[in-house]
């Protein structure tokens, strides 16, 4: 029963019991029979997200994220993108079938025998980047993992917006039949990107 003492207080005169309500209010109490109101549950975070510093040299900070794509035959690629928020350099555009935690690792080994690796990486809470091989991939090259909040896109803002690029000026632009085809197509459109496109933070 959901009722408050005054409702029992009336229901109890209603069956003839002379009882006052403050009687039924000690009774009440005692038997531990209060409601507890429902409190608005805090959609707020309780701490404060520091706003990041922009990056102020190559390989401080790197964005990385996914993108989806499909071949002819209905088969749905994942495509893996890193960015460095300081260059702008796109240094790596990789297409494969799906991803693994270890996958993503492997790619960013190869890339940081060349480029090097950056001191932290901006990720979003996929499973790929929450897994426990990339967390002792990213712990043992000495790589922080800045995740970004759920729902929040605009907290990695950088590679959000050069996957709309890719998605526009790349993948919208042709029509796989192999995962082979797509790799192609997305190797020269990252050696176009960092060599001949005009950037707007140029």
């Amino acid at each position: 029963m959901s009722y408050g003492y005054r409702r029992v207080h009336v229901l109890l005169r209603r069956e003839g019991w002379q009882v006052n309500h403050k009687r039924v209010y000690r009774l009440y109490r005692e038997e531990g029979l209060g409601l507890r109101r429902k409190r608005p549950k805090r959609r707020r975070s309780a701490v404060v997200r520091e706003k990041r510093a922009a990056a102020s040299r190559p390989n401080e900070r790197w964005s990385m994220d996914f993108m989806s794509d499909a071949l002819a035959s209905g088969k749905t690629i994942r495509v893996l993108t890193v960015v460095d928020a300081f260059t702008r350099e796109c240094v790596a555009l990789e297409a494969r079938s799906s991803f693994r935690g270890g996958d993503v690792a492997e790619v960013l080994t190869h890339v940081g025998a060349k480029h090097g690796l950056p001191a932290t990486i901006s990720v979003d809470n996929g499973t790929e980047f929450t897994s426990k091989a990339f967390d002792q991939w990213a712990y043992a090259n000495g790589v922080r993992l800045d995740f970004s909040r759920p729902g929040k896109p605009t907290d990695n803002a950088t590679i959000e917006s050069f996957n709309a690029r890719v998605r526009q000026e790349c993948l919208s632009e042709h029509y796989f039949t192999t995962l082979a085809e797509a790799r192609v197509a997305l190797r020269t459109y990252r050696e176009d990107f960092n060599n001949w496109r005009p950037h707007s933070a140029a």
